[in-house]
């Protein structure tokens, strides 16, 4: 049976205090339209529809940065969640399969979860996600009669012996794409909100004869992101998730609570993080790699038995190779480093690149801008670069060169060479202490003439 999505990602999020859509707020560095796009992404479904309203444009843009053959359509108005679903009409008009109605604000739920969903399918005509809440609250309850499901009651029309129900609706739900819009072309909006409900169509199945189940899942895949503190919390259970995956998979993590990660970093087995880095999108490390504290790291690629930080950070572009060595307070940006070099100190290597076993002094930096243009700095194999040297770019330095401490290079260097570029010193006997006198005087009348 072919599988579409529908992500429901129209809502303002009044709650979050923002002029930014509530689905384009970010979890682990990525929007959580494109957590929960992910998610329903390992069914495989034939289509992808999202529904989007506040801020049309840029949530069709993160759509279609995750998945450019998603289809978004636009709920200029907002009348509630069935209204928001049968704007998926159009786009599945010629679909004859099974749908599957996520929410963008429910980013975790995993795909054992929607798997067991799809399987429900094959024995009930519409299924209903659940979750068994540690504090039931103001959640729809989910009446059950064995695998039946009976009705949702909403808290508020709720009997007292239903509240004490704690098996709550999740809102996402599984159902054939023709009987689907059918159930949802007999939901009215005869309540106090005058909205149209999708949990109404449980009701309009059963009058029909139609079979419904519940299928139930762990709490923490349905938590629902409305507000800045819920989206802290959502936060913190993915880093939760993340860091214990990284240590069941073989990698040691120092001080766990203090790494944060991002949606898509990948490390190696064997790699040791240190406390307090954090992950930028776009990272991978390798296997038996150290990352030393207080380290940043960003779109860039670490390989094996490198060693980053402390103190470091790493921008996008950056490529290390096996056994390079970035060391505190440097920065590397849109640069490829060869095996077993070594940037240890104080540096900026920027618009870049390092062969293999070459040494880059500390406070070396590569001045790739010259205020319009950026400039490549190439440097060979074996070369080292002595303290203090500012590469001019664009420059290119051959393999076995070297620079002189403090040298200021604009020139291409040939392989061997030894570049020195720096004034020559000059001592004078006795200046310092008439410059010292002479600044002396000068800060006494300013001090006399203020008072």
């Amino acid at each position: 049976m072919s599988i579409s999505l529908v992500l429901l990602a129209a809502g303002k999020g009044t709650r979050m205090r923002s002029d930014m859509p509530k689905v384009l707020h970010r979890i682990a560095q990525a929007p959580m339209l494109a957590h929960a796009m992910t998610a329903g992404a390992h069914l495989r479904p034939e289509r992808t529809v999202v529904v989007a309203g506040h801020g049309f444009e840029a949530v069709k843009a993160a759509t279609l940065s995750v998945d450019g053959d998603a289809v978004v359509v636009e709920q200029a108005e907002q009348l509630g969640t069935a209204h928001a679903v049968n704007h998926a009409r159009g786009a599945l008009a010629d679909f004859s399969g099974d749908v599957v109605v996520l929410y963008a604000d429910t980013p975790f739920v995993s795909p054992e979860t929607l798997n067991r969903m799809i399987a429900a399918r094959q024995n009930f005509d519409l299924v209903i996600l659940g979750f068994e809440a540690a504090d039931p609250g103001r959640y729809g309850r989910l009446v059950m009669e064995g695998d039946a499901l009976l009705r949702i009651v909403e808290f508020k029309d709720a009997s007292d012996a239903e509240r004490k129900i704690s098996f709550c609706n999740s809102g996402l739900m599984a159902c054939a794409s023709d009987r689907l819009f059918d159930l949802l072309s007999k939901v009215g909006n005869d309540n106090a909100q005058g909205e149209y409900y999708l949990t109404d169509i449980v009701e309009i199945a059963r009058d029909r004869g139609l079979s419904v189940t519940a299928v139930a899942c762990d709490e923490a895949e349905t938590l629902g992101v409305n507000s800045r503190a819920d989206l802290a919390q959502a936060d913190a259970v993915f880093q939760a998730r993340a860091r214990a995956d990284l240590l069941d998979s073989g990698v040691t993590l120092m001080a766990p609570d203090t790494v944060h990660l991002a949606f898509d970093t990948v490390i190696g087995r064997d790699t040791v993080i240190e406390p307090n880095v954090v992950f930028g999108p776009g990272v991978t490390v390798e296997t038996g790699a150290t990352i030393r504290a207080f380290s940043h790291l960003e779109g860039c690629h670490v390989s094996r038995g490198a060693t980053v930080g402390p103190y470091a950070r790493l921008r996008p572009g950056t490529e290390l190779a096996e056994d390079v060595r970035i060391g505190n307070f440097v920065e590397v940006k849109n640069a490829q480093i060869d095996q077993g070099a070594k940037v240890n100190h104080l540096s900026y290597i920027g618009d870049a690149s390092i062969g293999a076993r070459s040494n880059v002094g500390a406070g070396t930096i590569t001045c790739n801008y010259d205020g319009f243009l950026k400039h490549r700095t190439d440097i060979g194999a074996d070369v080292f670069i002595g303290s203090d040297t500012m590469l001019v770019a664009p420059v290119t330095l051959g393999d076995g060169a070297m620079t002189a401490t403090g040298a200021v290079i604009t020139r291409d260097v040939e392989p061997d060479a030894l570049a020195i570029a720096r004034s020559k010193q000059e001592n004078k006997p006795g200046s310092a202490r008439k410059l010292k006198d002479m600044l002396r005087a000068k800060k006494a009348r300013q001090t006399k003439d203020k008072s």
